[in-house]
């Protein structure tokens, strides 16, 4: 797995918002894969009033609500943002973009999101007999692409994020609904939860993306649930995105990933190359301590495990 990345995407241009070109700046001098165009596979998960929508609001460089700005390059950045994460399906690889996606709905913005990388990515494999596990350890609930595949069993969403946080659900009981039932997983994390829980909720689930078999896994690559994040109250190290690594290429053959959160611009290259590096099954280049949790958090947390597995013990294996 490498890193694609254009200039494209400094072209979004936020001004004094925690999503901006410095997020991508902080990787130094990156080698140029230009994105390719998205725009004709936008119609697979969002509405073409919304498309236009979106590019008006682009021209004008007007915000589409309260948290997700825009400005005059912001259109052809999430285009060539699409692009590049279906360019990363393809070949295995690591679409390191912005806009992010994971956040956006087929009909309106959120969350900083213009468009969903992710889900129309997996819609894109979806629509040629692939199963999709989308695994998304962003510390924020991708509560857009959960929306798009709640109710269909070929894309599983499975989710790992701080609650209560923005975006205001991603309980356990959210595990989809009609043939969608039991194809979303939600693993809530309590504030202040470190390496130690935000792993055991990576193993503990494990085994239903197992059992759901794959034909590729997308990865929602956020790394706000790092301990010196700005946004959220998680305190992963950056060693533990290493070890999901490991764990994603000791189990899965077709495996790619798109940027989506993580606003320290100093922790998140680290964060991103440890994982690159336990996806390509080398070392760790930046090791940091282990973090560990307060009891009190620890039994909040195991709480919540004990409600998700209840709830999806009718469709797997534990």
């Amino acid at each position: 797995m490498k890193l694609l990345y254009d200039p494209v995407f400094l072209e979004h241009n936020t001004g004094m918002h925690p999503e901006n070109h410095k997020r991508l700046e902080a990787f130094g001098e990156l080698p140029v894969t230009l994105a390719p165009n998205g725009e004709e596979f936008l119609t697979l998960i969002h509405h073409p009033e919304y498309i236009e929508k979106v590019k008006r609001a682009c021209e004008g460089g007007i915000h589409l609500d309260q948290d997700t700005a825009t400005s005059p390059g912001s259109f052809e950045a999430a285009l060539r943002a699409v692009g590049a994460t279906i360019q990363a399906a393809e070949q295995g690889d690591f679409a390191l973009v912005r806009p992010p996606g994971h956040h956006a709905y087929p009909d309106r913005a959120s969350g900083f999101c213009l468009f969903n990388n992710v889900a129309i990515a997996a819609e894109y494999l979806a629509r040629q007999g692939k199963r999709v596990l989308i695994c998304d350890f962003d510390g924020h609930l991708g509560d857009g692409t959960s929306h798009i595949f709640y109710e269909t069993s070929q894309v599983m969403y499975w989710s790992l994020h701080q609650y209560p946080a923005f975006p205001g659900h991603g309980w356990t009981n959210e595990i989809g609904k009609g043939e969608g039932r039991g194809y979303t997983v939600m693993a809530p994390l309590p504030p202040g939860s470190g390496d130690d829980i935000f792993m055991n909720a990576f193993t503990s689930f494990l085994p239903v993306a197992e059992q759901f078999e794959p034909d590729f896994v997308a990865v929602s690559a956020g790394f706000d649930a790092h301990q010196y994040d700005l946004l959220l109250e998680l305190r992963t190290s950056a060693s533990t995105y290493h070890r999901i690594g490991e764990l994603l290429r000791e189990r899965f053959p077709a495996i790619f990933a798109t940027l989506e959160g993580g606003y320290n611009v100093e922790e998140l290259p680290r964060c991103v190359y440890n994982f690159l590096a336990g996806i390509n099954g080398e070392p760790m280049p930046y090791p940091e301590k282990q973090t560990e949790t307060p009891l009190q958090t620890w039994q909040t947390y195991e709480l919540n495990l004990q409600s998700a597995i209840m709830q999806l013990r009718q469709f797997w294996k534990f």
